[in-house]
């Protein structure tokens, strides 16, 4: 039995550690052979393969980013493009195929599964936590740890210049890492996609926080918009997967809270730092068991399915699933931080 490996989509701390669940089990346990794909789906598509044994996951628990290589490759968009897939698959002696990304790179494996009978398994991998089949994915935990460490440091240098700082988090259009990593750092703003933000009122909390001596903090993540607006975009360009780049709200909201209400204002983006180094304790756990039960799904020909964390327990969920919607943050959830607002 061979079984490629593919990882797509956007880098994340936790992948390797996903790589050398599967392989190692894989190999141990049931005597299975691995091809390891490069750079998401592209891997597949040309035949860049890669061999993946035991000596090669070696040392890689530890380490961010991915072994295999990464990108946002869109199959579907190229032309033949499933054919060559399966025509590659077929020519390296590929029976089973474990892809572990996110929305997009979910969303090819279950067409492929489902449509195109290859026996597909999928690993749900996004810094966002945005994929609704599963309680967590891993990276988010690394993503919220990096912006909590950056948060804390923003209030001294706040405190110290007397400004207000607005950092601008990932999170695409879920609300998940600026909730968490506003709330554990003590952000007295924390804005969100899931809730459009009135500026007259983040402008009145930022002068609650001067009057009581204290300077401000706001967390934006880069999908949030305001009431009267749409989304503030530095790069309008799409990539593969049709999405669109978000970036640019946190230095638009500087500028603005600085124009009404003549307090200094910077901006702080964070950016791929979020999604870079190693990764933390908790994703390494759970990357790790995500591969080991991928490969016990691919042994017992469990194709169309996806593993997922539900409480403590790993549970498998169809792919399509998993795809179908967005797990997005709930206004009971956000009412909770507001008590700290302003």
């Amino acid at each position: 039995m061979r079984v490629g490996v593919l990882t797509g989509g956007g880098d994340c701390p936790g992948l390797n550690a996903v790589i050398r669940g599967i392989v190692r089990k894989g190999v141990q346990e049931y005597g299975y052979v691995f091809t390891g794909f490069r750079d998401g789906w592209r891997g597949p598509l040309d035949g860049d393969v890669v061999r993946l044994d035991v000596p090669a996951v070696r040392g890689i628990l530890p380490r961010g980013g991915t072994i295999l290589g990464s990108s946002r490759t869109d199959p579907l968009k190229v032309e033949n493009g499933i054919r060559r897939i399966k025509e590659n698959l077929a020519k390296h002696e590929v029976h089973a195929l474990i892809a572990i990304g996110g929305e997009g790179t979910l969303g090819v494996a279950a067409l492929l599964s489902d449509e195109y009978g290859v026996p597909c398994v999928g690993v749900p991998k996004t810094i966002d936590n945005d994929l609704s089949a599963t309680d967590y994915t891993f990276g988010f935990d690394t993503a919220v740890g990096i912006a909590t460490e950056a948060i804390d440091r923003l209030h001294t240098t706040a405190e110290s210049h007397r400004r207000v700082l607005v950092c601008e988090v990932m999170g695409r259009h879920s609300g998940w890492i600026a909730l968490h990593s506003g709330l554990a750092g003590g952000a007295n703003v924390i804005l969100i996609p899931e809730q459009r933000f009135d500026l007259e009122q983040v402008c009145a909390w930022i002068t609650s926080r001067f009057k009581a001596s204290y300077a401000p903090i706001v967390v934006v993540a880069e999908g949030a918009m305001p009431k009267d607006g749409d989304l503030v975009l530095k790069d309008e360009s799409l990539d593969p997967f049709g999405h669109v780049r978000l970036s640019g709200v946190g230095e638009w909201l500087a500028k603005e809270i600085e124009k009404r209400t003549g307090k200094e204002t910077r901006t702080t983006v964070l950016g791929h730092i979020q999604r870079g180094g190693t990764p933390s304790a908790f994703d390494r756990w759970l990357a790790t068991r995500f591969g080991l039960h991928a490969i016990d799904c691919v042994r017992e020909g469990d194709f169309g399915t996806m593993v997922a964390l539900r409480g403590t327990g790993i549970v498998r969920v169809p792919l399509a699933e998993a795809t179908v919607r967005l797990k997005t943050v709930e206004p009971e959830l956000y009412a909770e931080a507001g008590v700290f607002f302003g």
